[in-house]
Parts: C-alpha cells; sequence; structure tokens
C-alpha cells in the first residue's frame, strides 16, 4: 500500500476529484449524467485510476458530493418520472438501486425541494437579508445561477440546479406549514399553518419567524391597547402586539403567548369566552381576563401566580432578593417540621420574572435558563 506504484489508497476521495474538470478523467464531452455504479466500478476497473481499499468509499463520496450540492442524485421510477436529491441524503434503498444516477447541476432539474432548506444559512446566498421575495426564489433556482461556497480555506463555484416554480411553491407551502418560515403576502401572515389558495404570489415574503413573544408582555401593564376594563379578546392582543411591532404578526406566534400567560396563570379565559384554543377567524370571541390576585391585581386576595385564594387560608407574598431565597431555603427543615407536626398545609409557589418590560429577554437567555429551571420541575419553566 505504501508504495506509490500500487495506486492503493486508503484515504476518502472528495466529491469535487469526481467532477468533469476533476483529475480522474471519468466524463465523455457534453455528459450530463452518469449511473452511480458505472462510476463506482470505474475504479475498479480503469488501471489510471486508484485502487480504493473500501468499495463503499465511492459511495460514501458521491452521497457526500449530494448532502453538499455537489451533484444531484436521480432515480427513475417505472413510470418514467423521476425522483431527486440535492442538498440531501438518499435513502438506503435508493443508494442499492442500480439505475440510481449522478447528475452534474447544470444538467439537472429537482422534482422536489426539501423544506427545511428555504431557512436562512441553508443555502448560500439565498438569504442577503431578513426576508425573501417569490420572485426571488424563482430567480435562484432557474438554472443559470452559480453562488460561491466555502470549501474550508478557499471558495469555488457552485451551480444551482433548476427547479419549477411549482415544485418551489410546494415547498414554499411545506416550510411554512412547518413553522420554518414565516409568509407574509399582502394583509395574510402565516407561520406554522396551512397557506390558503391563492394567496402565494412573486410579492409574497417569506421572513424568518419572529421570536418567542414572553408571556408578561400581553398583560394590561405592558399592552395597555388591548385591555378595556381588565378584559381583552383574542383579536385584540393580536392587533396590539402586531403594532408594538411594527407588523403583522403570526396568529401561531400570538396563540403561543397567550397560551403561555395562561399557562402561567397571568390570565384566563371569561366567563363569556368561547372555547381556546381557536383559529384566526374567532379570536375576536375569545375573551380573557385577569385572574383574582394575580401581580398588578388586588393585594392580598391571591397567591401572586393567578389562583384565587380560597377562604381560610393565610397568603404571604414578597418579592425576594436572590440571597433572601438562600435564607429560606436554610429555614426549609423547620418549616417543613411545622407542618408534619401540626398537619397544616403549606403550599410554595414561585414566580420569576425575567426582563426590564423594555425588550424581550434573548431566547439564548431564556432557554438557558428554562434548561436550568427544569432540573427543579418541569412546570417551571419561563414563557
Amino acid at each position: 500500500k505504501s508504495d506509490k506504484r500500487s495506486r492503493v489508497q486508503d484515504t476518502a476521495i472528495t466529491a469535487e476529484a469526481l467532477l468533469p474538470d476533476g483529475p480522474y478523467n471519468l466524463w465523455k464531452n457534453g455528459e450530463t449524467f452518469r449511473r452511480v455504479k458505472d462510476l463506482a466500478g470505474s475504479f475498479a476497473q480503469l488501471p489510471h485510476l486508484p485502487k480504493m481499499l473500501k468499495a463503499s468509499a465511492i459511495i460514501d463520496t458521491l452521497v457526500d458530493g449530494c448532502e453538499g450540492g455537489t451533484f444531484v442524485l436521480r432515480l427513475t421510477r417505472p413510470d418514467h418520472s423521476f425522483r431527486t436529491w440535492w442538498m440531501s441524503r438518499p435513502d438506503e434503498n435508493a443508494l442499492k438501486d442500480p439505475a440510481l444516477e449522478l447528475v452534474l447541476p447544470e444538467g439537472s432539474e429537482l422534482t422536489e425541494l426539501e423544506s427545511n432548506l428555504l431557512t436562512p444559512n441553508k443555502l448560500p446566498e439565498l438569504w442577503t437579508s431578513n426576508e425573501i421575495t417569490l420572485k426571488a426564489l424563482y430567480d435562484y433556482f432557474d438554472g443559470s445561477k452559480s453562488v460561491q461556497v466555502d470549501r474550508g480555506g478557499y471558495t469555488e463555484p457552485l451551480q444551482i440546479p433548476k427547479i419549477s416554480h411549482e415544485i418551489i411553491e410546494r415547498s414554499v407551502v411545506t416550510s411554512v406549514e412547518g413553522g420554518y418560515a414565516w409568509l407574509v403576502s399582502g394583509p395574510a401572515s402565516i407561520l406554522g399553518e396551512p397557506i390558503p389558495a391563492g394567496v402565494l404570489s412573486e410579492n409574497s415574503k417569506l421572513c424568518i419567524p419572529p421570536g418567542i413573544i414572553a408571556a408578561a408582555e400581553i398583560l394590561p401593564e405592558n399592552l395597555t391597547d388591548a385591555w378595556d376594563d381588565g378584559v381583552t379578546t383574542g383579536l385584540s392582543i393580536a392587533t396590539a402586539l402586531s403594532m408594538k411591532e411594527g407588523k403583522t404578526l403570526p396568529w401561531k406566534t400570538v396563540r403561543d403567548v397567550i397560551t403561555g400567560a395562561l399557562q402561567a396563570r397571568f390570565i384566563e379565559l371569561d366567563p363569556d369566552s368561547h372555547e381556546w384554543p381557536c383559529d384566526f377567524s374567532s379570536a375576536k370571541f375569545v375573551k380573557f381576563k385577569i385572574p383574582t390576585g394575580t401581580p398588578g391585581g388586588t393585594p392580598g386576595t391571591g397567591t401572586g401566580t393567578g389562583v384565587p385564594t380560597p377562604a381560610n387560608v393565610l397568603v404571604a407574598n414578597a418579592k425576594l432578593e436572590p440571597s433572601q431565597i438562600q435564607d429560606l431555603g436554610d429555614i426549609m427543615p423547620k418549616l417543613l417540621d411545622i407542618k408534619a407536626k401540626t398537619n397544616v398545609p403549606i403550599e410554595f409557589h414561585v414566580n420569576i420574572k425575567v426582563g426590564d418590560g423594555k425588550e424581550i429577554p434573548p431566547t439564548d437567555t431564556v432557554n438557558e435558563l428554562n434548561t436550568l429551571l427544569g432540573d427543579v420541575g418541569d412546570d417551571l419553566k419561563l414563557r
């Protein structure tokens, strides 16, 4: 193996080396596709090519090239239609099919586009800002686009394959419905739900989904315009939040923050309300109110977590500094000892606030805090 004359190689061949302008001369002039089994077999048959210790190494290289966008892999179905893979990995059955072909991007047309590829930073030079139009997607996949990609210390051009408008729109629908992208088209603002017929147009925009809104952001002190005499509706919250953000928020984002506020017991359903959760068309019929005893309500009438205090129950509410919480932990054995001796129930309700009320805390910070709080209890989670 160490003798260069043996041409035995145990290291992987790069996908770029298998291109027509690579060092192995595997393509004839004008060829745009070849059978995968023929390419792999060439390294065992042609004397000028290196001998691979592992026959699977060539297949692995072709798959890596497909996942990196260097190649397109194509499989013809019995009805003569095609199945294609680009920037994705074929399944094992497809890799074992002798009809599987390797196609150069400039000579291929994809029959499907993975919906997660439409998220930012997945495809090179597609997202140049926080939003892109559907027309920009059409232009990107018209078959003439070439972009520069980083190959680890150097860049080289990558040809983007052609995709029909129909396939692009199908991928957009799946991406939006799956929550990968947020669609804004005229008055429509859609995320995590199907796109109604007729909404998509060349001017429709795909946007980065909005961040998580803290549950406390919809309380009266933070969203005054949504509340009237202690009562609000789903539509009022959606409208006020959108005005505050300066853009029409998708209903999923609003629904999530309302659900979080309900779970945190910051708000509760009004007796006259329709059922929750609901779709946007019913949002105006769903009413919410501030529970008795929530922060900002009447002092001493509740637990401080949105749960009304039953009769003959005493409550102590206080804002504690971290050092005082440690002091509380120190006296916890004595409190539990009193509970055991007197058989008087004692409950502890914790209300943790994060943020200054001016800006939503960063998502990474919230996730890190929730990871720590989750070790204490599954319900102790910032929303």
